[in-house]
């Protein structure tokens, strides 16, 4: 591997809290963002070509779960990513190691890296292979099950809280009713879900609130208090 190789490698796997102990590196940050672009690519290729009987709606919703922070940590986990991350000895303490957010981001950069060291088809063998397990329940229609306890692993590893569901409206006859269900963190709305059944509605919720710009965004300073 090229020196310039082992340097992106290594830049890709350091988080900006390590610069301050080795202020001669950089972070993974400029990698992250290209990796986010690519690596939704590449999962956007992939179901537009795996699913051509699914609209654009059902595509956007398989991508959000595909590429959403709790399945890139556990890719992250499952690629031997977390071990090698350059952490400061404080975020290490932390538990910054298994910090949901901290190894999406990681795994987007070392997605970027490979992109620029070995090109676009090395990186989507890499995402695939790395993505397998949720592409293929994705597949199999079992996807939507993941939206609950992929929402709860979150919350817990931004807020150390665990979401809320709360039916805000019924209708229909006994036998054909709707609800509909609000997941709330600390009694702010998340996301809003209908279905046929409670736990249909709490899954179409749940979703949704995977998608919220606020658990996308969230400062890390706001994970460790």
């Amino acid at each position: 591997m090229k020196k310039e190789d082992l340097e992106l490698l290594r830049q890709a796997l350091t988080h900006k809290s390590y610069l301050g102990e080795a202020n001669h590196l950089v972070s993974n940050e400029r990698l992250e963002f290209l990796g986010d672009s690519v690596l939704g690519m590449i999962v956007s290729e992939h179901l537009f070509g795996k699913f051509g009987e699914k609209q654009e709606g059902e595509l956007a919703k398989a991508k959000a779960v595909a590429v959403s922070e709790p399945i890139l940590a556990e890719a992250a986990k499952d690629t031997g990513i977390a071990p090698a991350l350059f952490l400061s000895t404080g975020e290490e303490m932390s538990g910054g190691r298994s910090r949901s957010s901290i190894l999406a981001d990681a795994f987007e950069a070392i997605v970027a890296a490979i992109y620029l060291t070995r090109g676009l088809e090395a990186a989507r063998q890499f995402v695939l292979q790395a993505l397998g397990p949720i592409l293929q329940d994705i597949e199999r229609e079992e996807h939507h099950r993941n939206y609950k306890s992929m929402l709860q692993e979150l919350t817990q590893s931004l807020c150390k809280r665990a979401p809320k569901y709360v039916v805000v409206a019924e209708s229909g006859a006994d036998h054909d009713k709707t609800f509909v269900v609000e997941v709330q963190l600390d009694g702010k709305p998340l996301g809003l879900g209908a279905g046929k059944s409670k736990k249909q509605a709490e899954q179409a919720a749940a979703l949704e609130a995977l998608q919220h710009p606020e658990l996308e965004s969230k400062p890390e300073s706001e994970t460790t208090t």
